[in-house]
C-alpha cells in the first residue's frame, strides 16, 4: 500500500472525542507488536515468516536493510494503524453494513472499547495480535463507559512506559490517537443499544505484554485472565403499565340516586408515586388513585367493640375546600386490631420473582432485605416455604418453621436474576405447596414479590384472575408485594391482589419495607371480613348532585351490592378505609342542570321524603366474616348532625383560618382531605378549583397532628416536590 492509499483511508476517518482509556490500549498493542518485530530483527528471522514482515514487504537483503531501519519506527506504527483499520471495517460491516459506520467504528472491532481492553479468548487459546488482523477474532464483547478501575489505568501506563523504554514519541502518539479515538463513539452505541456485559460474562482483559513475553514465539497472545467485574443491574424505563381509567364524574341524584363500591385498603399507588417524586418526576395520571392514597395513613377513627362486628363506622360532614358551595361527606371505618397474643398461626408462601426484569438495585436485593424484616414479625411456629419463577419455577425452601430463621435467610441469601418470567408457573407451584401444609387453624397465604412483568406461559391478566378466583375458594389468600420502576405492571398486579383476597403494596425502600410487613403485619397478614361493600343512597330532597372521590376501580353495580357471590375488597386487622363524596345541597351551586321534564317527578320525590328530610344520604356496609359466606350489613343514616366546620365562615379555607373547637373536623379528617387534593391535582386538578399545592401544605401541615413515625410530614414535602418536578423522566443512560 502506497502512501497516497494510507492518507486517503485515514483522512476518510471521522474524528470523535479522545477517549484516553481506548487511547492508552491501542498505544499498548501497537507498541507490543513493535517490540516483537524488533525481537525478529535481532534473531535475523526470515522474510514472510510473520504478519510484520508481510505487511511491510521486508526483503531478506542485507543491502536495503540499513534503509528500512532508518524508516522502521514510522512505517511500523503507520502498517498497524493499516492493519486494525481493517480488522475494524469488517467487523463493522457485519453489524451494520452501513459504510460509514464501518469507517468510525474501525478500531472497536478488536475489543477497544470504552473504558476496556477486553476480547474474548476462543476456545483454542489465547489471540494474538496477527489472528486479529486475520478477523479470525469472535464478535467482541462491549464494556460500558467507566468499568476501567484507576488502578488498571496505572497498571496499563506502567507497564506501556517500560515496554517502549522512554522512546514513546509525541508524534506518534499523535498520529496513533487520531486513528484510535473513533472507538469511543462506537463503544458509546454499543452500550446504549442494550449490548453491555451480563456481570457473569467471561471476560479477558488485554494489557502490554512483558519483556519475556516480547520474546516468545509469536504464537503467544497478549491475554491475561480476566478480573472480577463489577455488579451490573438491568435498568427499564417507560415501560411501567397502568389500567386506563377515567375519573368519577358527577352524578345527578334525580338520576342515579345510589352509588356502590368494593373498598380499598391497597397503599401501592402512594409509595410508587413517592418513588416517582422523589426522583424529580411527576407520576403518570393512571398511577393516581385517590383511594389509595389516602388509606395509605393510619386515622384514629372509632374503634369497634369486638370482632364480631369487626368495624365501625364514622361520618362527618364539611365544607368543600374545593368549590364554594359545595359540601364533603368524608366516611371512615376502622378495622378490629388482633392482639399479637390472639393472632392465629401462619402457612406462609414467599412468591419470589427472580427473573432478569429483577436485576436492579431497587428489585431483588431489595426484595430479599423486605422479606428479612418479614421474619422478624412472625411467630416461631409460623411456617414459610419459598417458590421462584424465571424461565421456569421451582421451590427453593420447603415449609420450614420461622423458628430455623438461619435457614430461611441462607435460602434468601442464594437467590439471584435472570431468565425469563414464568408467572403463572410460579403461582401453580405457590398455591400447590400451600395446599400441602393448608391448616384450617392458620392464615394460609401466598406473598407474591415481583414487578410484576410476566412474559412466559400465561400473561393474560383475565386467565389468570380466574385461576386465583378459584383458589380463594380453598381458603388460601394471595397478596402482592410490588418492586421497581421502569417495566412495573401495576394492572397486572392489581388484578390478582384484588381477585386473592388480598392486599397490594409496593415496596420502594427499606423504611417502606418495615411499614408494610413489621409495623401493619397484622393488617397484611390476618383477615377480620372479607367482601366489603359500600352503598350510599342519597335523599334528593336535600342533595342534587355527587361524586364519588376515588374508587373508580372499585365501582360495583347497584344489585351487586346484596349478592355474596360477588367479591369485593377485604379489611385486615386494624385496617382504615376512608371514602369522600363531593355534595352540592339543594339549592346550591350546580354543575349540571335540571332537566326541563324532570320537574314533575322531583317534587313528587321531595313530598315522599318530606319525614327524612334532615339526611343527607343513608350509608349502608356489607361484609363477611372469614369463614363465612353469608353477608352481614350495618347502616348509619348521615344528617346535618355530622356537620363540622372545616374553616371559619367568615374566611377562604387557608391553613391560618382552620379551627380545633368541638365544632371542628378532626385532624384524621382535615388531614386525609389535603391527601385527597394532592391526589386530585396529580391527575389534573379537574374537580379542585383553584386548589393549589401551597394550599395543600398549608392544610396539611395544621393538621399533622402527632405523627408519631413522621408519614404525614414526608408527605408535606411531597407536595413542595411535585411543585417542580418534571412532566417526563430523563431517559438518557
Amino acid at each position: 500500500m502506497d502512501e497516497g492509499q494510507l492518507k486517503k483511508i485515514l483522512g476518510e476517518a471521522p474524528v470523535p472525542a479522545v477517549d484516553e482509556n481506548a487511547q492508552k490500549t491501542a498505544v499498548n498493542l501497537a507498541l507490543a507488536e513493535f517490540e516483537a518485530v524488533q525481537t525478529e530483527e535481532r534473531n535475523k528471522i526470515i522474510q514472510g515468516s510473520s504478519l510484520w514482515g508481510r505487511l511491510t514487504g521486508r526483503p531478506n537483503n542485507m543491502e536495503r536493510r540499513k534503509t528500512m531501519n532508518k524508516r522502521f519506527i514510522y512505517g511500523g506504527m503507520a502498517t498497524a494503524m493499516v492493519v486494525v483499520l481493517a480488522a475494524g471495517v469488517t467487523m463493522q460491516s457485519y453489524m451494520s453494513g452501513s459504510l460509514r459506520q464501518e469507517t468510525s467504528a474501525l478500531m472497536a472491532a478488536p475489543g477497544l472499547k470504552s473504558g476496556s481492553a477486553s476480547v474474548d479468548a476462543p476456545a483454542g487459546g489465547m489471540q494474538t495480535f496477527s489472528q486479529i488482523a486475520k478477523n479470525e477474532v469472535a464478535p467482541q464483547l462491549s464494556l460500558p463507559e467507566g468499568f476501567r478501575t484507576q488502578e488498571a489505568d496505572k497498571r496499563a501506563k506502567d507497564e506501556s512506559f517500560a515496554l517502549v523504554e522512554g522512546k514513546t514519541a509525541p508524534m506518534r502518539e499523535k498520529q496513533m490517537r487520531q486513528n484510535m479515538v473513533a472507538s469511543e463513539e462506537a463503544a458509546r452505541s454499543d452500550y446504549r443499544a442494550g449490548a453491555a456485559v451480563a456481570p457473569s460474562a467471561p471476560v479477558a482483559k488485554m494489557a502490554a505484554p512483558t519483556e519475556s513475553m516480547a520474546m516468545a514465539d509469536s504464537s503467544v497472545g497478549y491475554i491475561v485472565a480476566p478480573e472480577p467485574l463489577p455488579q451490573q443491574f438491568h435498568q427499564d424505563v417507560g415501560r411501567d403499565k397502568f389500567e386506563d381509567f377515567e375519573e368519577n364524574q358527577i352524578k345527578l341524584v334525580q338520576q342515579e340516586p345510589v352509588s356502590t363500591f368494593s373498598v380499598d385498603v391497597d397503599t401501592s399507588s402512594y409509595a410508587f408515586i413517592r418513588k416517582q417524586l422523589n426522583a424529580g418526576v411527576l407520576p403518570q395520571k393512571d398511577a393516581v388513585r385517590v383511594e389509595e392514597m389516602v388509606n395509605y395513613f393510619d386515622y384514629e377513627y372509632p374503634l369497634p367493640e369486638n370482632k364480631t362486628e369487626p368495624f365501625k363506622s364514622s361520618v362527618t360532614v364539611l365544607d368543600s375546600p374545593w368549590n364554594a358551595g359545595r359540601k364533603l361527606v368524608h366516611i371512615g371505618i376502622k378495622g378490629y386490631d388482633i392482639p399479637r397474643t390472639e393472632s392465629p398461626r401462619s402457612n406462609l408462601v414467599f412468591l419470589l420473582d427472580t427473573s432478569g426484569s429483577m436485576n436492579e438495585a431497587d428489585k431483588l436485593p431489595l426484595l430479599v432485605s423486605s422479606f428479612k424484616m418479614l421474619l422478624e414479625s412472625l411467630k416461631p411456629d409460623d411456617t414459610v416455604a419459598i417458590v421462584t419463577y424465571a424461565g421456569s419455577a421451582g421451590t427453593v425452601l420447603e415449609p420450614t418453621k420461622a423458628s430455623d430463621k438461619a435457614k430461611i435467610i441462607a435460602a434468601l441469601d442464594n437467590l439471584s436474576a435472570g431468565g425469563s418470567t414464568a408467572g403463572a408457573e410460579g403461582i401453580r407451584q405457590a398455591y400447590a405447596l400451600a395446599e400441602a401444609g393448608f391448616d384450617k387453624n392458620a392464615v394460609n397465604r401466598v406473598i407474591l414479590a415481583t414487578d410484576g412483568d410476566f412474559n412466559v406461559g400465561i400473561t393474560n391478566p383475565e386467565e389468570l384472575q380466574d385461576f386465583v378466583e378459584h383458589k380463594r375458594e380453598s381458603g388460601i389468600f394471595l397478596s402482592v408485594l410490588g418492586f421497581g420502576q421502569g417495566n412495573y405492571n401495576d394492572q397486572m398486579m392489581q388484578t390478582l391482589a384484588q381477585n386473592g383476597n388480598g392486599v397490594a403494596a409496593y415496596i420502594d425502600t427499606l423504611n417502606e419495607a418495615r411499614k408494610v410487613l413489621v409495623e401493619e403485619a397484622s393488617s397484611t397478614l390476618f383477615p377480620i371480613a372479607k367482601d366489603v361493600k359500600i352503598q350510599v343512597e342519597f335523599n334528593p330532597a336535600t342533595v342534587a348532585e355527587y361524586r364519588l372521590v376515588g374508587y373508580e376501580t372499585r365501582k360495583l353495580n347497584r344489585e351487586d351490592f346484596n349478592n355474596d357471590k360477588v367479591d369485593a375488597g377485604d379489611i385486615g386487622a386494624g385496617h382504615t378505609v376512608t371514602a369522600i363524596y363531593e355534595i352540592t345541597p339543594a339549592g346550591g351551586p350546580r354543575a349540571v342542570d335540571d332537566s326541563r321534564y324532570a320537574a314533575a317527578p322531583a317534587a313528587e320525590m321531595t313530598k315522599v321524603t318530606a319525614d327524612i328530610g334532615n339526611e343527607y344520604a343513608f350509608l349502608k356496609i356489607r361484609y363477611k366474616l372469614p369463614d363465612e359466606d353469608t353477608s352481614k350489613l350495618i347502616t348509619t343514616p348521615i344528617t346535618a348532625a355530622d356537620e363540622k366546620l372545616l374553616a371559619d365562615t367568615k374566611c377562604s379555607p387557608k391553613a391560618d383560618c382552620l379551627i380545633s373547637s368541638d365544632r371542628g373536623a378532626s385532624d384524621d379528617v382535615r388531614f386525609s382531605v389535603a391527601v385527597a387534593s394532592f391526589a386530585q391535582l396529580l391527575k389534573g386538578g379537574k374537580h379542585t378549583g383553584s386548589m393549589t399545592y401551597d394550599d395543600v401544605i398549608a392544610h396539611a401541615q395544621a393538621a399533622k397532628g402527632g405523627d408519631e413515625f413522621g408519614y404525614r410530614a414526608e408527605f408535606i414535602n411531597l407536595a413542595r416536590l411535585a411543585k417542580s418536578a418534571a412532566a417526563l423522566p430523563d431517559t438518557q443512560p
